[in-house]
């Protein structure tokens, strides 16, 4: 007797049936708790309807998504750039890397000072703050793409008399990609986190702003939907940059 096989769901379901424990989790513990510092997902969803209505909350989100724009193109010229810059020769690469890795290793929050006084507290300190934790993640990507790629490939195109720019298109560039796609995924949730942070400890606007208001007057409700337009915004980041790097994937 052959034993009964069953048929595994789509991940689609198995992913929509966790989320859906999830929120049915948050709405049970929200009201066994105190409210005060726990809301369930009914208050949280009430709320968010009622601050999304404000102003003053539109407005903090599109400055917040205009300086994540700008402090994410940054990021990916400047960690584009300085990765190839590491990677183009062995004396740069033995040279330049470790101390790159030192920088990246240095705990951001710690120089956001630094940045204020050279920037101010306006939006330049938080596009330059944004752009301090974007452009590692992908100038290291881009270090490791490029040692990746076969040596004998690079030899076989000047033999054959290819140029800087036919190497760089035609061989770097191809197995450059899903090292550089990764880096930048790292790099949208990284960036932002940098934004996030500027407005919290020196801005009287943006998303940050808003997120330490809500803290500081004990409003969870307010606090958690700010924190899901966050997470919602983080996401779209995520799957753009997932559907890019389906698009470019022709070339590996």
């Amino acid at each position: 007797m052959t034993p009964l096989s069953f048929r595994s769901p789509p991940p689609w379901v198995s992913r929509a049936l966790v989320i859906l424990l999830l929120l049915v989790l948050w709405e049970i513990l929200g009201r066994m708790g105190s409210q005060l510092f726990f809301s369930p997902l009914s208050m949280v969803a009430t709320s968010g309807v009622t601050i999304f209505a404000d102003r003053e909350v539109l407005e903090a989100l599109r400055t917040t998504a205009w300086i994540l724009a700008i402090g994410f193109g940054l990021s990916v010229c400047i960690g584009l750039v300085l990765g190839l810059a590491v990677a183009m020769s062995r004396f740069t690469y033995q040279t330049f890397l470790p101390v790159l890795l030192l920088l990246y290793a240095i705990p951001q929050i710690t120089v956001l000072p630094i940045f204020v006084l050279y920037f101010g507290s306006g939006p330049a300190s938080k596009i330059a703050f944004g752009v301090s934790h974007g452009l590692f993640p992908i100038a290291v990507s881009v270090v490791a793409g490029v040692q990746g790629i076969k040596p004998l490939l690079v030899t076989s195109a000047i033999s054959m008399g290819a140029t800087r720019w036919q190497i760089f298109r035609r061989i770097t560039l191809p197995y450059l990609a899903p090292s550089l796609f990764t880096g930048m995924r790292l790099a949208s949730t990284a960036t932002l986190l940098g934004v996030l942070l500027a407005e919290l400890y020196v801005s009287s606007g943006g998303v940050g702003h808003f997120t330490r208001r809500f803290g500081e007057s004990f409003q969870p409700d307010k606090l958690y939907a700010l924190i899901a337009a966050l997470s919602l915004m983080a996401i779209l980041i995520n799957e753009t940059m997932r559907m890019l790097e389906r698009r470019f994937s022709r070339w590996t």
